[in-house]
């Protein structure tokens, strides 16, 4: 963009820049650390401009030397409302407040209140921001609450009065929310140091799934949800770099999302007793959330991945050994799903930058696309420096009447259907 004066990759100041009407051209030095501290050219030159916000070029990196190392040909695009869209469609914004943690990412409602969790980073911590959201159009913060040396907290799922948060430097964290609007540490779980990302609570049990180096997702009996009991954990054996990310359970089934694994179910029927009884695999795969229900008698599954490319898959997982994809449902594939929640026959979608988008899956071979939020603004810019991974990324639909969105830059956002 013209007066643009740094590269955020390697977040380098530009060396030259040519930007202008018809023409893109700038280059960078990035210093690489590993295997030994080097710097490289990187050089890029935009060829074609195929949509107004969209440029399609090439680029080469290269030592002060001159031998190019790498080449290769890229896409840019301007990030913005898809589609050339208005705000919104079939959806209100009710009330906006600011959460005052790093990097909101998940969030669970109940008893009146909305409990927010975030990650740290290198500017300020994580932890878990309470909201009376008993007024809607007026919610309240109540509560900050965090733990010295313990800032990543990422997933959030309440039962009774327990709240159990994913942290990765102590599991599966166990708040009392007797009252609501002050949260009491009761303890750790399972114990000692491991890397929960996200929980999910169905009955009387608690999963909470830990990606790599660990990968394996631990199984609690929460009949008393305040004492939670380990059960279980659960593995692959040829588990790959990403991990276990998050989970559904449904019946008897728990139905993982396995990142470049793919989508795996497992029999959770008897704790001790756990078998794999099939999975659905696929090119790129990082398998991310997923929902499930029955339609028509049929066990149907709403895969989300994410990274480039990722979109939503429609699956029969009627029988687990032989999981088919029925329908799929994709927008821009820069951006990818990060959350969801199926209420009936509604889909309702955290789509990153693509915002909030709802969908009729009463027919799941075909979704279709009833309403949308775009939460993305130009400003303010993005709290941290992935540019990828933020915007619409938490939504909760507890059935009071609205929808509870963590928007990374903006805060906790109501909404109701219109």
């Amino acid at each position: 963009m013209p007066g643009a004066s740094t590269f955020r990759g390697p977040g380098t100041p530009l060396l030259f820049q040519d930007v202008g009407d018809g023409e893109l051209f700038f280059g960078t030095l990035a210093r690489r650390a590993l295997p030994a501290p080097s710097f490289r050219h990187l050089i890029f030159a935009g060829c074609t401009r195929p949509e107004p916000d969209r440029v399609n070029g090439c680029f080469a990196q290269c030592p002060p030397e001159g031998q190019v190392m790498l080449k290769g040909s890229f896409t840019a695009l301007r990030r913005g409302w898809g589609r050339s869209e208005v705000e919104a469609s079939g959806l209100k914004l009710v009330s906006e407040s600011a959460v005052p943690l790093a990097f909101p990412v998940d969030i669970y409602v109940t008893k009146g209140h909305a409990y927010v969790v975030a990650m740290g980073d290198n500017t300020r911590d994580g932890g878990l921001a309470v909201h009376d959201v008993k007024d809607h159009a007026h919610p309240v913060l109540k509560k900050r609450i965090q733990l010295e040396g313990d800032t990543y907290w990422n997933g959030v799922w309440a039962k009774g009065d327990a709240l159990y948060i994913a942290s990765a430097n102590s599991g599966v964290i166990a708040y009392d929310i007797t009252n609501p609007a002050d949260p009491q540490y009761v303890r750790a779980l399972p114990g000692g140091a491991i890397n929960v990302h996200t929980v999910h609570v169905r009955g009387d049990r608690l999963y909470g799934m830990a990606p790599s180096s660990s990968s394996q997702t631990l199984m609690f009996d929460v009949s008393s949800a305040l004492s939670p009991q380990l059960l279980e954990s659960i593995s692959t054996p040829d588990a790959s770099l990403g991990g276990v990310h998050d989970a559904f359970a449904y019946g008897d089934n728990l139905y993982v999302n396995h990142t470049t694994d793919g989508y795996i179910a497992f029999d959770v029927s008897d704790p001790m007793r756990v078998r794999e009884l099939g999975r659905y695999a696929y090119s790129d795969s990082f398998s991310h959330a997923s929902a499930v229900g029955t339609f028509a008698g049929r066990t149907i599954a709403f895969e989300g991945g994410e990274q480039l490319g990722a979109h939503l898959r429609v699956l029969d997982v009627t029988d687990p050994a032989n999981m088919r994809l029925i329908g799929r449902y994709a927008l821009r594939s820069e951006f990818s799903i990060h959350n969801m929640v199926l209420v009936g026959t509604k889909l309702y979608i955290a789509y990153y930058q693509e915002g909030v988008r709802v969908l009729d899956v009463s027919v799941p071979p075909r979704p279709r696309e009833v309403a949308y939020f775009n939460t993305y603004q130009d400003t303010p810019p993005p709290r941290t420096g992935s540019e990828f991974f933020s915007n619409a990324i938490g939504i909760r639909v507890p059935g009071d009447g609205f929808i509870y969105v963590v928007d990374t830059n903006r805060g906790l956002l109501i909404l109701q259907e219109q």
